[in-house]
């Protein structure tokens, strides 16, 4: 087997050993957590315990927690549901396509107000915009993830909800990024509700969640109907085994928090330094002081990514959200902050976790230093040209589909 260099987890982190070792005898048992028999009420015990790990990892009640099929389902589940107590809804040019087409959606299906507010160059929200959507009358929901995907870039959450409750505004957050990374708290975290997915974590893939604080008091407004499962949330047979390894990696990620920030901080940036100190023209995207610890997104100006990543294979990496993979837009992300289309196509994101070893990171360096150079040099641009981007241009971009896409 080839050697990879996986750096990709804000798409998805290797299931955890606590995980799978928790799962296995699951997988290999039988019984309904719905059914009255001994096998049901053995499979509902486990799902009480895992549904407790992760309650124990987000600092809410048992109560407050709905499982779902990922932060997809959840979002969209919120932001429906949400919407029964208010018509305008409020988010950000850098949300996940889970939050913003759901919410395009919704203004099309249900004609509500939809505000969708701008970013600066570093991809933080200036206080004054969501403040000054906040003025308009009638209640609203405000929708902002906590940790960008494609930048790592983290919010004030504490702030938004206090500016949004202060006009009676439900706040809606996907975390998913966020969870297993850096504490949350949700006991001091006053966000109503909140969206995740177990597989960012080390999670088995497919199970996600929604925290729905009890006080919000709102209306059951299932996206499935059919059954009661999750107090008439989510209709369907739980996914015990699922639910269970979602458990024992969030038992395991709250455990090893603080060590893991660290470990792939340290790695992270001796990646990132290595990375802008060896090519000419890299950039980095995004606010580098408030970001989640594991993620550093680089522009290779004149690299385009896709031929980039193509010329590395064994490095595992991404051009952009794994939702957008096969999109021929470039990133949303990126062109909200201000990025030029040529830049945001020549924008690698890289993603480490709790399993990336100083090895990886040091053949990593190596290989996307050594296919940037390839690349640039098919297209015919220098590294001194690198450097002013006006040189590199449109012209450069549009030769690669006869000079990459043959080579």
């Amino acid at each position: 087997m080839s050697r990879v260099a996986y750096l990709d987890y804000n798409a998805t982190a290797p299931l955890r050993p606590e995980a799978l070792s928790a799962m296995l005898p699951v997988l290999q048992s039988v019984g309904n957590a719905a059914s009255p028999h001994v096998l049901g009420h053995e499979s509902a015990t486990l799902v009480a315990t895992g549904r407790r790990r992760l309650a124990d990892l987000l600092g809410c009640s048992v109560g407050e927690l709905v499982f779902t099929s990922g932060a997809t389902e959840a979002n969209n589940m919120a932001l429906r549901a949400a919407l029964s107590r208010g018509q305008r809804l409020i988010t950000r040019a850098v949300e996940h396509p889970a939050v913003l087409e759901t919410a395009r959606a919704l203004a099309r299906e249900r004609h509500i107000e939809l505000t969708v507010l701008p970013v600066n160059g570093d991809g933080r929200l200036a206080p004054e915009a969501l403040e000054y959507a906040l003025q308009d009358p009638g209640p609203a929901i405000v929708s902002i993830m906590a940790a960008n995907n494609e930048t790592g870039v983290l919010l004030d959450l504490k702030e938004i909800a206090a500016k949004a409750h202060a006009v009676g505004a439900i706040v809606h957050t996907d975390a998913t990024q966020l969870v297993g990374r850096l504490p949350v708290n949700l006991s001091t975290l006053d966000v109503d509700l909140l969206s995740l997915s177990a597989h960012k974590f080390g999670g088995p893939q497919g199970v996600g969640a929604l925290f729905i604080r009890r006080s919000l008091k709102l209306g059951v407004s299932p996206l499935l109907h059919g059954g009661g499962q999750e107090n008439g949330w989510r209709a369907g047979t739980l996914n015990v085994a699922g639910i269970v390894g979602t458990g024992a990696a969030a038992a395991a990620a709250q455990a090893e928090m603080a060590a893991e920030a660290a470990h792939v901080t340290l790695l992270r940036d001796m990646l990132e330094d290595s990375l802008l100190d060896r090519i000419p023209g890299a950039s980095l995207n995004g606010c580098r002081e408030r970001r989640l610890p594991n993620v550093c997104s680089i522009t290779f100006h004149g690299a385009p990514a896709d031929a980039v990543l193509a010329r590395m294979p064994d490095v595992a990496a991404s051009d952009g959200s794994a939702c957008s993979s096969g999109s021929p837009l470039p990133s949303h992300v990126l062109l909200a902050m201000g990025r030029t289309v040529e830049d945001a196509e020549s924008t690698i994101r890289f993603s480490l976790g709790y399993a990336t070893t100083e090895g990886e990171i040091e053949y990593a360096a190596e290989a996307v230093e050594l296919a940037v150079s390839e690349v640039r040099g098919l297209l015919g641009i220098t590294e001194r040209a690198c450097d002013d981007r006006d040189s590199v241009g449109v012209a450069a971009m549009t030769r690669r589909e006869g000079a990459i896409r043959h080579a």
